[in-house]
């Protein structure tokens, strides 16, 4: 598979770019913290409010978020803006479960999909700007954003790989496609942009706030 994708894609206008999915993964029943974490309060909002705030200026042309664990207190407490949400059955069953049901949902005609998760709120729309940016100027298939040099969300797969994601299953997620065809995956820094940092425990989204409240206010 050639490594490079030109951004345009079935049914997209000639001269216009290819349109560019959203997804982000919020099913999780956060069982480590013991009470829903899209729900824990963060600078005075849910946590996965924070994650959906990012991509309202996000260049991608739809977004969704897969919900599973408290889907019904999420949908009554969280504002979604521009998200549509999917409540995924079998939820529990893992990421990859969660990522292919998503997807299956959301249709075809993506030129690429790009991943984000629900509990890492201090990663701005601007990282999701330069990981499609990078897309659309010919890096792929996949684009992983990095965190001084370390790989992290969001990551953004190109049409050619759905099929692929589209037969996931269990608690993977694309983690294990990605390391098996390191030579699909072209590296974008974001690191100067804000932190992936997730919180998965009371004592994380302590540390996150704190983050938050000093300098990491990322748009």
């Amino acid at each position: 598979m050639a490594a490079g994708s030109d951004g345009t894609g079935p049914g997209a206008p000639a001269g216009r770019p290819a349109p560019v999915l959203a997804l982000v993964l919020a099913a999780g029943g956060s069982t480590r913290m013991g009470r829903p974490k899209q729900l824990a309060e963060l600078d005075g909002r849910p946590l996965l409010a924070h994650v959906l705030g990012a991509l309202d200026e996000a260049p991608v042309d739809r977004v969704v978020v897969a919900l599973g664990g408290a889907a019904g207190e999420v949908l009554d407490r969280v504002e979604l803006g521009r998200a549509e949400p999917m409540v995924v059955e079998g939820w529990a069953a893992g990421m990859g479960h969660v990522l292919a049901a998503t997807l299956a949902q959301a249709g075809d005609g993506w030129g690429a999909v790009v991943v984000l998760l629900g509990d890492q709120p201090l990663v701005g729309g601007r990282a999701v700007a330069r990981v499609v940016e990078a897309w659309r100027s010919g890096a792929g298939p996949v684009v992983t954003a990095t965190y001084g040099g370390r790989p992290g969300h969001p990551k953004l797969f190109d049409r050619r790989l759905l099929p692929h994601l589209l037969r996931l299953t269990g608690d993977s997620g694309a983690r294990d496609l990605v390391a098996a065809h390191p030579a699909w995956v072209h590296q974008i820094e974001v690191g100067d942009l804000g932190s992936d940092a997730d919180v998965d425990v009371e004592a994380d989204l302590d540390r996150v706030g704190a983050m938050l409240a000093s300098n990491w206010r990322t748009p």
